[in-house]
Parts: structure tokens; sequence; C-alpha cells
């Protein structure tokens, strides 16, 4: 296949992808995210670099965020959340910090394309992305490798949130440029 079809073909399972998500866990999503004193989020691998990316953003629109791992990352405490990606249900490092927010009193959200798996089962606010991740085996569902569409999907999901809590916060496109950084 050529390489431009190769990427009609990502594009389309993406959407596939996305036409299987419920709108009434992200419009909890979206509640949940709009109500958090402090945000904490995290993720690992490429999921960890799509949650970044999408904490990038949430410090745009002036939401109180930090990236777990981060020196500067707060406590987390009652009135907090930890938005969390774990797309193949089950990762003990997320097992770890999930109890660990909980412990504190903040609500943990998650989204995962295995929701039947332990973890999800825990959470406060569950998302499911039907994608293929590494639970899966290869090619399961997906011609790519290795989860790319779970990431990819994770992407394009957060930046369809973010024009939505752009409105929810009264937000400008001015505001969040003035919070983008001088030092680039």
């Amino acid at each position: 296949m050529a390489t431009i079809d190769r990427c009609r073909a990502i594009l389309a399972e993406i959407e596939r992808v996305l036409a299987g998500v419920d709108e009434a866990e992200l419009a909890a999503l979206r509640q949940a995210i709009t109500e958090a004193g402090r945000i904490a989020v995290y993720g690992l691998g490429r999921e960890g670099l799509v949650m970044r990316g999408f904490a990038m953003r949430l410090m745009h629109l002036g939401l109180p965020v930090a990236v777990v791992g981060d020196m500067t990352t707060p406590p987390l405490g009652a009135g907090d959340l930890f938005l969390v990606s774990c797309g193949p249900g089950y990762l003990s490092t997320v097992e770890a910090l999930m109890r660990v927010a909980q412990d504190a009193g903040a609500r943990v959200a998650l989204i995962t394309a295995q929701p039947q798996a332990s973890l999800p089962q825990r959470a406060d606010l569950l998302v499911t992305l039907p994608a293929q991740t590494m639970a899966e085996a290869e090619q399961s569902s997906s011609e790519q490798a290795m989860g790319s569409a779970f990431e990819q999907a994770l992407w394009v999901l957060f930046d369809g949130l973010v024009p939505q809590l752009q409105e929810a916060t009264g937000q400008s496109a001015d505001d969040l440029r003035r919070r983008h950084t001088n030092l680039e």
C-alpha cells in the first residue's frame, strides 16, 4: 500500500474508534476537569506524550494542571482529579498511582480501551476509547503496530475536548495565547 493510502486508512481507523466513544462519558470528563481544584495527568510511553500535550492545553485554558513525574507536581487531595490513560487496562504503575490519588481523596478519571479490566473498574470516572492497544494481539483489530490507534485517537479526542472546555471556562483564543510560553 502506498504511504498516502496508508495514511488515509489510519485516518479512517481513528474515525471508527471515535465513533465508538460514549458522549455521556465525555460530558462527565469535561465536568470533572472544569470542577477540579487541581488536575494531575499521567500516562506511560506514547500515551504519556499525549497526556503531556493535553496538560499543555489545560494550562493554556488556565486550569491548574501538572504532569505526574515533574518535580513541580503538587499533592492531590479532596476535590482534585487524577486523569490517567491506561489503554491496556492494567499497568502496575497506574495501579499504584490510582491508589495514592484515591487514598488522598482525589477522583480518578481513567481512559482505556479495556473497560472490563481490573483498573477501570476501580476508577471514579471512565472513558472507553475502543482501539487496539498493547493488550491485544498484533493486528487483531488494526493494521498499525503496538497500540498506535489508541494513542492517535486519544490525541484527537483531547483536541476535540479543548474547544468545549474553552467554552465552558469562558476563555478566548487571546486568553490561551497569553498563557503560551515565551521561552521558545
